[in-house]
């Protein structure tokens, strides 16, 4: 009975899915509408501000996986950022889960998580050197601070939106 009850607690209603749906949905329109600004040497991708929904509930981490999955598949880096972007996505977002679990201000949390985002696009900078020799600590400290920005802005609308409509659910 025990294993039932586990069974059903972790299968989503229709509505979680299509909150989820539209979440990877809006990340894919948003990264592939400013695609001139969303990929390359220097980039400011407004989408990541979704990264934050994890904050609220955890089954954003697989709607926002999935969203840069799908958007990288327009990416000039081709597989290899659809492999590279949204496994490194997953695993900050699980990190982040967990290291922002006990902080209980959400303004903490956000600080956190753009922290910890923008330390993480080594893993951009070291794709643009493997495959285009472009130097890596250079590329890591202009993808970092263009994530940073992303992040900051996203968290004023994302902060703004929490506001308006519980995120939680």
């Amino acid at each position: 009975m025990n294993q039932k009850k586990a069974r059903t607690a972790t299968r989503w209603t229709v509505s979680e899915t299509a909150r989820m749906a539209m979440v990877t949905g809006l990340y894919v329109v948003v990264t592939v509408f400013l695609s001139v600004i969303s990929f390359g040497v220097i980039q400011i991708r407004l989408s990541e501000m979704f990264n934050y929904l994890s904050l609220f509930n955890i089954r954003y981490i697989l709607a926002v996986t999935l969203g840069v999955a799908i958007a990288n598949l327009a990416s000039p880096l081709g597989i290899i950022d659809v492999i590279v972007g949204s496994v490194s996505t997953f695993l900050v977002l699980l990190i982040n889960y967990y290291l922002t679990k006990k902080i209980r201000n959400m303004t903490h949390k956000m600080i956190v998580t753009a922290l910890l985002f923008s330390f993480s696009m080594f893993t951009v900078a070291g794709q643009l050197t493997i495959l285009y020799g472009a130097p890596f600590l250079l590329n890591w400290g202009i993808i970092a601070i263009g994530e940073l920005v992303s992040m900051t802005v996203g968290a004023v609308i994302i902060h703004w939106i929490s506001k308006k409509i519980d995120l939680t659910k």
